[in-house]
């Protein structure tokens, strides 16, 4: 039988699905180019710094009331989400710094999920946590122990039709709900043609931008069914990349080269309404990021996402998330923790992303200095913070 708790996490999150998605841009401007400088400047209070639209800066009206309860700090929190060991580790962060969420990695012990720990944690918070996991299927297979095993994007592609992968991601988005999970980094919309085993490989529904089109927007709404939140991955584009993340830099095509292939699911993705979330990959884009400053990191990149003009696409105004930021040499080659997530929020996600629990505190303590200091302005902190209450089903924007 379903705990409670459970229930409640997911109908805040069938809300989200209906609230949550995205807004057409209008009359907006092209976002800031990124430089080569790791210190982030200071944001312009003429045009919002992350590329929203003028109606998406209005947006933060609706969530007046939720932010005038929240100081600086806790708002900050709501922005993090973060890898936890186990029950008693997610316990203390979230206690301690009211964490936005938490992530369920391979090293988790799942017993969390199990015994209702994490659902009744979220329960207890003045706002319910992200409960979030990488469940794609294939070798990305998270929750297999506790009943949710799938197979690899690829496969099901190659098996099965679109309505039958939205039938088994509904199913497995129901077993998540039940265990307390909300989020779900997935599915890929990567387009890619390398061998099963490689960085994308068999995570990739094909290589052909159409049916990853269908299957991933299959996948997506099997998991809005149970009310789950889906997360497409990684924009703009990891499948035609010059190598793996998780040991160095990578570099993908020019964005010229990337409009009707990498692009083109996320294009007609995002178009359809009750799209939920975006996570931005570390990628170095020529022709739209800088020569050394990942997408994941770069305000002309989440830019062209949340105002659609450089690839012709809808303005999306949901969830932007980065890509793990502390187990990937992409970033951690460059980076400490704290600077990855100030340099992250800076350019405009709403929501960055880390496998530890142990520098909650010292990256809070560096957002923080970095408002008070004039880096981050305040009113970029509460567009995201509106996002990802709405996300949460505690704001509703209309």
């Amino acid at each position: 039988m379903r705990q409670n708790t459970s229930q409640a996490a997911r109908r805040a999150f069938v809300a989200l699905v209906a609230t949550v998605g995205v807004l057409a841009a209008t009359a907006c401007s092209d976002a800031p180019s990124d430089t080569a400088s790791s210190s982030p400047s200071k944001v312009s209070s003429s045009a919002p710094a992350d590329g929203s639209t003028p109606s998406t800066t209005a947006a933060a009206t609706c969530g007046a009331r939720e932010l005038s309860t929240m100081p600086l700090r806790q708002k900050l929190a709501q922005l993090l989400v973060v890898g936890v060991n186990d029950g008693a580790d997610a316990r203390r962060v979230v206690t301690r710094e009211h964490v936005g969420g938490v992530f369920i990695g391979s090293w988790t012990d799942l017993g969390m999920l199990r015994d209702g720990t994490v659902a009744k944690l979220s329960a207890q918070q003045k706002f319910p946590l992200m409960v979030t996991v990488d469940q794609e299927g294939g070798r990305v297979n998270r929750l297999k122990s506790v009943g949710v095993d799938l197979p690899s994007a690829r496969e099901m592609a190659k098996t099965k039709t679109p309505a039958q992968v939205r039938a088994i991601a509904k199913r497995a988005g129901e077993r998540m709900a039940e265990l307390g999970i909300t989020v779900d980094f997935a599915p890929s919309a990567d387009v890619s043609d390398e061998s099963d085993d490689e960085v994308i490989g068999d995570r990739s529904f094909s290589n052909d931008p159409a049916v990853v089109t269908r299957y991933a927007g299959a996948f997506a709404r099997g998991l809005m069914d149970a009310g789950i939140m889906p997360v497409y991955k990684h924009f703009p584009g990891h499948g035609h990349g010059s190598g793996d993340t998780h040991t160095g830099a990578v570099t993908s095509p020019p964005l010229r080269e990337m409009q009707d292939v990498d692009l083109a699911p996320f294009r007609d993705l995002l178009a359809e309404p009750g799209t939920a979330g975006v996570l931005m990959g570390h990628l170095i884009v020529p022709g739209l990021t800088g020569a050394d400053t990942p997408a994941s990191m770069s305000r002309a990149a989440i830019g062209m996402l949340r105002n659609g003009k450089k690839y012709n696409a809808p303005g999306f105004d949901g969830v932007v998330f980065t890509d793990d930021l502390s187990g990937m040499q992409a970033i951690t080659d460059e980076y400490t923790i704290e600077q990855a997530v100030l340099k992250a929020i800076t350019a405009g996600v709403d929501a960055a992303l880390w496998l530890s629990t142990d520098k909650v505190s010292s990256v809070l303590d560096t957002l923080v200095k970095a408002v008070k200091e004039g880096k981050l302005s305040t009113e970029r902190i509460n567009r995201s913070v509106v996002r990802v209450l709405t996300a949460k089903g505690v704001v509703t924007c209309s």
